[in-house]
């Protein structure tokens, strides 16, 4: 047994606890909410003002604090790691159907449904396409960080998460932009293709350059040094998440004001995508006798979504005070009460998995 397996192995054995500024991420954003609308306003010329500092439709400040959001992500993915995908071959093309063959798709329909048709009368009808194409951005990009600790908190196998993400993000540098400019076009959206393409390189390309170059350089130094430098970003990511939306919600707020049930109707088909990916992944997982520390994080990868991709790529291509970027932000909303329910019942029905 190698050094490295041994401290996988050591990790394993523990549980350990999903941190503090995750734990509360909900309630961090639900305060976002309420400062970013009284900001905005209070001092609607300032916000006014951010909102024009821009080039090529980006966004300065939002784009520097995703870059923030965003990196530090991407440090814990260890693309060395893909060589182990032999290993665990039914798991991951469980989660890769999922990911990129039903949840994107299953997101289109169920926000056609809901918000082209069940509740279109209750929401801003110019806002419709935008809410639409919110959603799409939000079902199209696998989850990359916080599924570490999902997968952690079910014993989730630390080499199948590990491998599946780095499988998932190098697929998202070439999938992203064409799934969602072909969703967006189905569903009659204008895709502006420039824009589109710009964001991958902006929030999925150059990222993973970077985190990768600082990865090896803090390797180099030594573990230690390596998990120095997580410890410290970690908060600094979700400290830049929070900023981000209160900028979001200072340009959305007369609209909320407005109509307070669109963040609750846009809850609806992100509740049942994320409800019904995880089912489906658990019970193909099971049906092909994939082992339970590999199908809880399988599941875990199907339903949840990069959010933080989402947010950055609906504020270029719509704006900030679009409803795209509405919809992205109420996915971060129920992120983690959402998942932890997931978790929850992946690790209550471990022994009717188990049992043939």
């Amino acid at each position: 047994m190698t050094g490295q397996t041994k401290g996988i192995r050591q990790e394993k054995s523990v549980r350990p606890s999903i941190g503090f500024f995750e734990r509360w991420l909900t309630a961090w954003v639900f305060l976002c909410i309420g400062v970013g609308i009284v900001l905005g306003q209070l001092v609607p010329n300032f916000f006014d003002a951010v909102s024009k500092l821009e080039v090529a439709r980006v966004n300065i400040p939002v784009g520097l604090l995703i870059w923030v959001m965003i990196i530090p992500m991407l440090l814990k993915i260890d693309f060395g790691a893909l060589h182990q995908v032999k290993e665990h071959l039914k798991g991951v093309g469980v989660t890769l159907l999922i990911n990129w063959a039903v949840k994107p798709f299953s997101m289109a329909i169920l926000a056609y449904l809901f918000i082209k048709v069940l509740f279109a009368p209750y929401l801003p009808h110019d806002q419709i396409d935008s809410y639409i194409a919110g959603l799409i951005l939000l079902a199209a990009a696998p989850c990359t960080a916080m599924v570490f600790v999902w997968s952690q908190l079910t014993d989730g196998d630390p080499y199948f998460t590990l491998t599946q993400v780095a499988l998932n993000d190098l697929i998202m540098v070439f999938a992203f932009a064409p799934i969602v400019g072909l969703l967006l076009g189905l569903s009659s959206i204008t895709v502006p293709w420039d824009t589109l393409l710009t964001s991958v390189g902006l929030y999925i390309v150059v990222p993973v350059i970077v985190a990768q170059v600082v990865r090896s350089v803090l390797l180099k130094r030594g573990q230690a040094a390596f998990d120095g430098a997580l410890k410290i970003l970690g908060p600094a990511s979700l400290m830049a998440l929070l900023a981000t939306l209160v900028l979001l919600f200072a340009f959305q707020g007369q609209a909320i004001l407005k109509q307070p049930l669109v963040i609750a109707m846009l809850a609806v088909p992100i509740l049942i995508q994320v409800y019904f990916n995880s089912t489906l992944a658990y019970l193909l997982n099971r049906k092909l006798k994939v082992a339970h520390s590999a199908a809880c994080p399988s599941a875990l990868i199907g339903a949840s979504n990069f959010f933080e991709l989402a947010v950055a790529t609906a504020i270029s291509l719509f704006g900030l005070q679009s409803g795209a970027a509405l919809a992205t932000v109420v996915g971060v909303l129920i992120e983690v009460p959402v998942m932890l329910s997931v978790v929850h019942v992946v690790n209550r029905t471990k022994g009717w998995y188990a049992n043939e």
